[in-house]
């Protein structure tokens, strides 16, 4: 193995803490090299990556890569939050003890690299400056290289980061070691795989992975999961699957910010890629900040709740990604963007990629095109003809300087001040189209009854929502009843507090099953009246679950919208509603010490809708 102390030396690295870290890994892998990388040496891997076949060129400064075809999403089932604390067990954090994990983690990973380069990965999940920086630092150890082009594009990387710590010992450990992929017995009950947080000691351990949110783990390990976990233990801030967008008026020169949390396929990527609607576009521009991630603290200096992405990039969802849906989105992978494409179809001729829904129907010459699985197209017969081309989790990564509406602001340390707080699920019926929440219990208590709907096919209860409190169903690190309350204090500290809201795009027509709200850039408009409403320039109507939009209050002026749709977008079903509220009780009896401002909203809405 090579000498990783003399390497150290070489790179500059001088953390002490580190090096220990390092060297201790660099031994129990087995790995036959070390090497510390910096974002300067994107283009060197970039090149090494393509002559290894790693990657293959995709166009002018574009990229892609092909994971194993087990390995394509994250691993929920596989994936535990440990801790040496058994009432940080939650219902839905998959808890397990860090003194039962930790060692079986190492055992697993135990001579895992033998012959292969451990690259050290020092990033830093924030801008440089941030008030929350001291939790945003970590080194991730990984020993696959295209994880070290994502984490490039998803986080800064550079020795910096750790050389300048006040506390040297103060970053998150990140150990990613892939392991034999094809020998791990993915799920099976011999299932080899785990993706554990060990969030009392600020360490994660990845073993069977080198795909996505298994294996970039500064993002949801630790940017989601440890992050989460640190703010709740520090008391200082929230972290949360929430997006995040700027708007500002240019006929008054005011700005907003709107960040909120979304479950899986509910819209969140394209709304915080969003641009204005042709309408308004003279009037409001809309301008990105993130759509995976937020961390939320208050500045005691203005009593205002304060947000920023932590992250550098987005690795974000090909599937339907296209001119209508999302514009920026396209643009952010244009040519010489840099950017990696994971899973898409590929045709290894003329470096074109495509995935389902980029355009109405695939390319019609079929030459050189190759599925997510790298089988051609030409060459399939009977029902594999209609299989998909691309893997529905298929991804890019692109940094956010790519992002063609990125906000001028998206690196300012002292993040931005939050003037709503949304939420929203993919509902056919029972949510309007937005109904704003003034009162903090019951924004919050909204946050903890999020969710989509479910099939019966998929569930086995039609007609039931699943919910995903705040979107963190799959990111929870400790349990419920304290993140319920740990709300309620950081949100509660704020002496201008963030009006609430929910937001559906999707409802349906009951007959036909069209759309009654035409989405995309038109969701501008409910959130335009939202902001109004904090600002007391409208009135809305109140009902037992909110406060909804009158018609004349909302900007239309081209909006192309069924009168009697709109009608029903903005009214409420109030059986539907009080069905609903049985089905949330019993999702809230899960959690243990849900704190009592909670239940007491709860019974409010119960109450206000049995009156109606």
């Amino acid at each position: 193995m090579t000498d990783a102390e003399a390497v150290l030396d070489e790179a500059g690295l001088k953390n002490a803490k580190v090096r220990e870290y390092v060297t201790y890994w660099a031994e129990l892998t087995g790995a036959a090299r070390v090497e510390v990388v910096t974002a300067a040496d994107d283009a060197r891997l970039i090149k090494e990556a393509l002559e290894a076949g790693e990657l293959q060129p995709a166009g002018e400064g574009l990229y892609y890569s092909r994971s194993y075809h087990k390995d394509t999403a994250r691993s929920e089932e596989r994936t535990i939050v440990a801790t040496s604390k058994a009432e940080d067990r939650g219902v839905y954090n998959n808890w397990r003890s860090a003194s039962e994990m930790t060692p079986m983690l190492k055992e697993r990973m135990r001579g895992a690299s033998a012959g292969k380069t451990m690259y050290v990965v020092p990033y830093l999940m924030a801008p440089p400056g941030s008030p929350l920086e001291e939790y945003a630092v970590g080194v991730e150890l990984t020993d696959h290289r295209p994880v070290v082009l994502h984490m490039i594009r998803m986080a800064r990387v550079g020795i910096e980061h750790v050389e300048n710590l006040a506390d040297p010992n103060h970053f998150v450990r990140a150990v990613q070691v892939t392991g034999d992929l094809e020998n791990l017995g993915q799920g099976t009950d011999n299932d080899q795989r785990y993706f554990v947080t060990v969030a009392d000691e600020r360490t994660i351990l990845h073993f069977g992975s080198s795909y996505g949110g298994n294996a970039l783990l500064g993002k949801i390990a630790h940017g989601l999961r440890q992050a989460a976990y640190d703010g709740w233990a520090s008391g200082k801030f929230l972290a949360e699957q929430f997006m995040l967008i700027g708007i500002t008026d240019k006929e008054t020169g005011r700005k907003f910010h709107i960040c909120g949390g979304f479950p899986s396929a509910s819209g969140k990527t394209n709304l915080a890629m969003m641009l204005a609607p042709d309408a308004l576009g003279d009037r409001y521009h809309v301008s990105f900040f993130g759509d995976d991630i937020a961390w939320l603290w208050v500045d005691p200096a203005d009593g205002r709740l304060y947000g920023m992405n932590p992250e550098f990039g987005v690795f974000g969802v090909a599937k339907d990604t296209n001119e209508s849906t999302n514009p920026t989105g396209l643009r952010s992978v244009g040519p010489g963007t840099g950017a990696i494409f994971t899973n898409v179809a590929y045709n290894e001729v003329t470096h074109e990629v495509w995935w389902e829904g980029k355009t109405k129907t695939p390319p019609a010459d079929v030459t050189g095109w190759r599925d997510w699985r790298g089988r051609l197209i030409s060459e399939r017969t009977g029902d594999e003809v209609d299989e998909p081309w691309s893997h529905p989790n298929s991804r890019f990564t692109t940094t956010l300087a790519n992002v063609p509406n990125v906000a001028e602001d998206f690196e300012d340390p002292r993040g931005v001040p939050i003037d709503a707080i949304i939420f929203g699920g993919r509902t056919s019926d029972r949510e309007p189209l937005v109904r704003a929440i003034t009162d903090l219990a019951e924004g919050v208590y909204d946050g903890l009854t999020l969710g989509a709907e479910a099939t019966f096919a998929a569930e086995g209860v039609d007609g039931q929502l699943r919910y995903d409190p705040m979107s963190m169903r799959p990111f929870m690190s400790y349990s419920e009843g304290e993140y319920a309350a740990h709300w309620l204090r950081i949100v509660g500290a704020a002496t201008d507090q963030p009006i609430f809201a929910h937001v559906n795009w999707f409802q349906k027509d009951p007959g036909d099953g069209h759309f009654l709200w035409p989405g995309y850039r038109d969701n501008l408009r409910p959130l335009l009246w939202l902001l109004q409403l904090r600002a007391g320039e409208v009135t809305g109507r109140q009902t037992p679950v909110g406060i909804l939009p009158t018609e004349e209050e909302l900007m239309l002026e081209g909006c192309e919208v069924d009168p009697a749709d709109l009608a029903t977008l903005l009214d409420l079903d109030v059986p539907r509603w009080r069905e609903e509220m049985g089905f949330r009780e019993d999702h809230l009896k899960q959690f243990d010490g849900l704190p009592e401002e909670i239940w007491e909203a709860h019974r409010r809405v119960a109450a206000a809708l049995d009156e109606a």
